[in-house]
């Protein structure tokens, strides 16, 4: 895979935004990684080797509570199903590298770097730009915050006031990511339907009304589609 300089650097420079807040979620996993009883490095090493936020902090909860280890791996798989469907929508864009550089690639995928490639590389106005490079620009780039972030959150976790309650930044995360690919009226009716699912259904075990919600917004999506082809 030869890199391309300047869409990584675009790609990066694109992401760069969202780090507002991916910086204090990398914060409170790291938190959320010495109240369970680790240290900084073993922080690290968690946020380096699983690299998702939400299934990390959730990870990090269920140790806490003395969770089976089965219990722990289902739930951290469930909660990073969604990467399936990134894949799925990223791979007609990357689909034309070997298998072992999409392997590499998908090492970084994240909402970040999905949702802002996905964006760029639908966008029809501007340049274009080397599809795998952006990319990764977009992904190692939240990489290398989220990882700093979370050593850092482990380390000086102690001196964080606990009314500066950064706990709001893992929504407002989210919602950062969903709005600006929001374009037609299929998208809105589906984002709410899922969004009103997901809530309504957050008392659900082992974090299943997301699957839920995302099930329902998919299979509305694809009657919606299906019904504009006819």
């Amino acid at each position: 895979m030869n890199i391309s300089v300047n869409s990584f650097n675009k790609g990066a420079l694109a992401s760069s935004p969202l780090l507002t807040g991916v910086i204090p979620f990398g914060i409170i996993c790291g938190v959320t990684c010495t109240e369970t009883g680790l240290n900084q490095w073993e922080a690290l090493g968690m946020s380096s080797i699983i690299f998702a936020g939400a299934s990390q902090i959730v990870v990090t909860q269920l140790m806490n509570e003395q969770t089976p280890i089965l219990i722990i791996v289902f739930t951290a798989f469930l909660i990073n199903l969604r990467m399936l469907m990134y894949s799925a929508s990223l791979a007609p864009h990357l689909n034309h590298e070997t298998r072992r550089k999409r392997a590499f690639l998908s090492y970084f995928l994240t909402d970040q770097a999905y949702a802002t490639s996905l964006r760029r590389f639908l966008d029809e106005n501007q340049s274009p730009v080397d599809k795998p490079s952006f990319y990764l620009g977009a992904g190692l780039l939240m990489w290398t915050v989220f990882n700093v972030t979370t050593f850092l959150g482990a380390s000086l976790g102690s001196l964080i006031p606990d009314e500066w309650e950064l706990d709001f930044a893992i929504p407002l995360t989210f919602i950062a990511l969903l709005v600006p690919l929001i374009k037609s009226r299929i998208e809105l009716v589906t984002s709410v339907l899922a969004g009103g699912i997901a809530i309504a259904a957050y008392a659900v075990p082992l974090n299943l009304g997301l699957l839920l919600a995302a099930a329902a917004g998919i299979s509305v999506g694809s009657l919606f589609e299906l019904k504009n082809e006819q």
